[in-house]
């Protein structure tokens, strides 16, 4: 192996095309690709020492035939999409990114709730489409408005995002309740229990990972259970809400709306049933952008350039395995 480590970069295309990505620090040899599909990993990643992927899937029948890779840092904070266990056996360090979307995806939730709230799409729609100026009176009160201020939202997830998320929510005069771990009816504070949350909630919001765990973690069950007939958002990943079960919910007036940036697979497949409701006044979807501000950006390269660097001199950082 060079004394000068290879560094590829498998998905540059998760990042703006203009944002400037300073390298790494230490001497290297640096390759990157725009996109990179499934069967081109292993000829890519050969003879490499380092990989840097956002969302490219590494799993063990692809690692155990990268035998000079060293170091996975993966540009983002989930860590789904690579097999931890088989790194672990085939000794390969793997680092994450972390903390450093305490704005903006807290933010993007913030917007979907107002936007929901408020109405804000349809009325605009009426105002693109005359109507609004074909009105007899000046207003045109024909979409509901509801305030943020007074509302109950349940969080699920309380680490960094759901605490930034809770910060935001009490600016705005919301009541917070952070939900307990399902199926668990004793919880101590600043939890509520889960089955409670989900019943009072007028907006639930997502802010954890997608586990074996969590995956559809709000179906139709939960759904039944919402006495409020709360918004969803969901900023956090696709595959912890049911996407078919939230489509029959708002078929069935169980819950007010949704505003979801992540899809259970991005981009998403033709037949997914979120698809067919997109256009609804009360159907916000984004395409996983939440986390995108330039500055967040920025501030996750950063951290990139951190790990490698620190990888490098012997001393990982944010080390997953």
């Amino acid at each position: 192996m060079s004394s000068v480590p290879h560094i590829v970069f498998l998905d540059r295309e998760t990042f703006s095309a203009d944002l400037d990505l300073p390298p790494p620090a230490t001497a290297h040899e640096w390759t990157q690709y725009k996109a990179t599909d499934a069967d081109q990993v292993v000829a890519r990643l050969k003879g490499a020492r380092i990989a840097v992927i956002n969302k490219v899937e590494l799993r063990r029948a692809t690692l155990e035939q990268l035998p000079d890779l060293k170091f996975i840092t993966i540009a983002a904070t989930g860590y789904n999409n690579v097999d931890l266990d088989a790194c672990k056996a085939l000794g390969i360090t793997v680092s994450n990114v972390r903390g450093y979307a305490e704005h903006t995806v807290p933010e993007h939730a913030m917007a979907l709730m107002l936007a929901l709230r408020r109405s804000i799409l349809p009325y605009r729609q009426d105002v693109v489409d005359g109507a609004w100026q074909a009105a007899s009176q000046f207003c045109f009160l024909t979409h509901p408005v509801a305030d943020l201020h007074g509302a109950r939202v349940g969080i699920i997830g309380a680490g960094n995002l759901g605490q930034s998320v809770a910060r935001l929510c009490q600016a705005f005069g919301m009541e917070v309740m952070f939900a307990g771990r399902k199926g668990q009816s004793v919880v101590e504070a600043p939890y509520t229990p889960f089955d409670e949350v989900i019943e009072k909630a007028d907006i639930i919001t997502l802010h954890l990972p997608l586990t074996a765990e969590t995956r559809d973690l709000l179906g139709l069950p939960e759904f039944r259970r919402m006495k409020r007939k709360p918004i969803i958002i969901n900023t956090a990943r696709g595959g912890i809400v049911n996407e078919a079960d939230i489509v029959t919910a708002l078929d069935e007036g169980l819950i007010s709306g949704l505003g979801f940036d992540v899809l259970s697979t991005e981009p998403p497949a033709a037949d997914n049933p979120l698809l067919a409701v997109a256009g609804r006044a009360n159907v916000i979807i984004t395409p996983h952008v939440a986390w995108a501000s330039r500055e967040a950006q920025s501030a996750l390269w950063a951290q990139v350039r951190e790990s490698i660097d620190a990888f490098l001199a012997g001393k990982p950082v944010r080390v997953l395995v």
